[in-house]
């Protein structure tokens, strides 16, 4: 797989979102994109200043109007891209806005490829591979915790930590080029005990930053939570409360609920898909037990569940049986309809779905099971990628070769090798030793326009 981008060419793309709204806006990078502004806009292009703004139209090939729009014109590298950059505010729609992005194609510009604009500010030094990354993080953000998390890393929070590990290994690598370079000199720069201390806080701050992919992935992907019980225990109507609107049917008929269903819910900073399942039951009924078989697998595939039980009657034999299947690591026993009746035991979260009431102690009994160490702090660096996990293990995994080949007396030429590969490794995260090929993989997952 090659990389197709070619950084020479002037590119556009509508970099809002599609459909109608008030304005829209097209985006123009390259060497030629004062050029080709000039060659549609009413105004002379190339005589404005950086960094300003101004009125005019659109005009096609004959000089008739397309629409009037403000025009941005930004000089490299003071521009997202690092390029000469120009930027059409238009108005909304998709009809005027597809007219005005052929008239700029029609000028000469090719279609921007997804990842395109964020591609060549990677390349020309405005952000570095962990910060373009962030980049679409931020626009993908369900939740506000993903939000800050990827709002840290484009401002350089872990390129920071990583640059910091590439100078303690560098100074570490210079002094064991150093001994082999200049055996016989007996040259002290350091002792083996200090430079296997200092490779082992190194080690010691990467097992930690790597220990923050389960909080990350949470952050980025966030969490499925999945109402299960038997029927009637109230699980649509917990779903309604928790939603704050009418999503599931509620009757008092038992089983109506046949199929999952899903929506969106923030909750505790966090982003859950809800999922609604099937009463689980015994029955003969082919669509209803199609249901229950869903149920079961919703259950495995949960991150969260909330066990519903119907505090206004005893518990069945059934329900004990499934509720011992229930993973207990991600399991909360709910006891639902307690403006009837108290709750069976002392075991789990007492809740009235239908009067609203006990809503924020589920809350924060949900909070509790997901940060069992407390939610990531403010100032936390956590990695959010699984490429930036992979990278960070094999860079452990190379530092920890050292350490070992150090404390054992191994020559120091013996283990140089596997330093430079824990180096190689830190550079793949912020792009400073990467191919063409992981730069493809990871800016083609970008939406177009960015």
């Amino acid at each position: 797989m090659r990389c197709t981008y070619q950084t020479k060419e002037t590119i556009a793309a509508i970099t809002t979102p599609p459909g109608e709204g008030a304005v829209s806006v097209i985006r123009i990078s390259g060497s030629g994109a004062y050029e080709l502004g000039a060659a549609i806009f009413s105004g002379p292009v190339g005589e404005y200043k950086s960094h300003t703004a101004h009125y005019g139209n659109i005009l096609s090939k004959e000089g008739k109007t397309l629409d009037s729009v403000l025009v941005l014109v930004m000089k490299g590298p003071r521009s997202y891209t690092g390029e000469d950059t120009v930027e059409i505010f238009c108005h909304g729609g998709s009809l005027v806005t597809r007219r005005v992005l052929e008239r700029v194609f029609e000028a000469g510009a090719r279609p921007a490829l997804p990842g395109e604009f964020s591609f060549r500010a990677y390349m020309n030094g405005k952000l570095d591979l962990a910060q373009a990354e962030a980049v679409q993080q931020l626009i993908a953000a369900k939740s506000d915790l993903a939000l800050e998390a990827a709002e840290k890393q484009l401002h350089g929070a872990l390129s920071q930590q990583v640059v910091h590990f590439q100078k303690e290994l560098t100074r570490v690598a210079a002094i064991l080029e150093a001994w082999i370079d200049f055996p016989e000199e007996g040259l002290e720069f350091a002792s083996f005990e200090a430079v296997i201390g200092d490779l082992s806080g190194v080690c010691s701050a990467m097992e930690k930053l790597c220990n923050t992919f389960h909080e990350g992935k949470m952050l980025h992907d966030g969490l499925s939570l999945c109402l299960l019980g038997a029927p009637n225990v109230g699980k649509s109507s917990l779903m309604n409360a928790l939603l704050g609107k009418e999503r599931a049917i509620v009757t008092e008929v038992a089983g109506t609920t046949r199929d999952l269903i899903e929506d969106d819910l923030r909750l505790g900073g966090l982003h859950f898909r809800l999922v609604d399942t099937a009463g689980i039951r015994e029955t003969d009924e082919r669509v209803e037990q199609e249901g229950i078989r869903r149920s079961r697998a919703a259950l495995i595939e949960a991150d969260v569940v909330l066990f519903l039980l119907d505090a206004s009657r005893p518990v069945t034999p059934e329900e004990e049986t499934l509720l011992a299947q229930a993973p207990a690591h991600k399991t909360i026993v709910v006891w639902n309809k307690t403006d009837i009746a108290p709750p069976g035991n002392g075991r789990g979260v007492a809740i009235s779905a239908l009067e609203k009431k006990g809503l924020d102690d589920l809350k924060g009994a949900i909070e509790k099971l997901i940060w069992k160490q407390g939610p990531p702090s403010k100032e936390e660096v956590v990695i959010t990628k699984q490429r930036h996990q992979t990278a960070l293990v094999q860079a452990i995994a190379h530092c920890q070769r050292v350490i070992e080949g150090l404390r054992q007396k191994t020559s120091p030429e013996l283990v140089t090798s596997d330093l430079r590969a824990c180096l190689h490794e830190l550079g793949t995260l912020i792009g400073t030793d990467v191919t063409e090929d992981i730069l493809t993989a990871i800016f083609s997952q970008f939406c177009l326009g960015k």
